[in-house]
């Protein structure tokens, strides 16, 4: 590789090197973490991009799962629980986005996954050739189902927790509808 390169850590993609940082915990090299800056900036300003946005930012955070710190453990966790339940179970993005924080919490007790043993062959490079909302669309999706392809291995696992997030969240809701009952009631008394 000429030294006018870097390998991506997360994803493999060869770019040419940018000076920069990079995420302090997804395992991207700086010059990655810029494309994927680019992809973002087209979706943020641009209504039509923004409906693969959920999408978009699970494919790139689970394709560079970065160290064991705890915060990249979490954060893988929290974005294959999305990408399960929007490709997998065909939920859409606001659901999904729901069991983020849930998973992210019950990711502590869970460790990290190992790799997946094949690395996706597509990757954010493959989306910022895009020159239309659709195309756009087509390659996010089909980028996602890669990358959930990929982490398939752990699918069991990542269906449970998925399945613990959505009891946390269905309890969460029945103890939040008890306490708006509770003060409805104290307010009619």
């Amino acid at each position: 590789m000429d030294a006018a390169f870097e390998t991506c850590p997360g994803c493999g993609l060869e770019l040419p090197q940018v000076g920069g940082a990079t995420h302090p915990y997804i395992g991207a090299s700086p010059s990655c973490w810029a494309l994927f800056g680019e992809v973002l900036a087209r979706e943020y300003a641009d209504a039509t991009y923004m409906t693969v946005h959920q999408l978009t930012v699970d494919s790139y955070a689970v394709q560079h799962p970065g160290t064991q710190d705890p915060r990249a453990i979490r954060s893988v966790w929290g974005h294959l629980v999305s990408l399960y339940w929007q490709l997998d179970q065909g939920q859409p993005a606001a659901e999904a986005q729901t069991l983020i924080p849930l998973a992210t919490r019950l990711a502590d007790g869970l460790g990290q996954l190992g790799p997946p043993s094949r690395r996706p062959d597509l990757t954010v490079a493959d989306v910022i050739g895009a020159t239309t909302a659709v195309e756009h669309r087509e390659r996010v999706e089909a980028w996602a189902r890669d990358v959930w392809t990929a982490w398939e291995e752990h699918r069991g696992r990542i269906a449970e927790v998925a399945r613990r997030a959505l009891d946390d969240r269905r309890q969460r809701g029945r103890a939040q509808d008890g306490r708006s009952a509770a003060t409805r009631g104290a307010r009619n008394d």
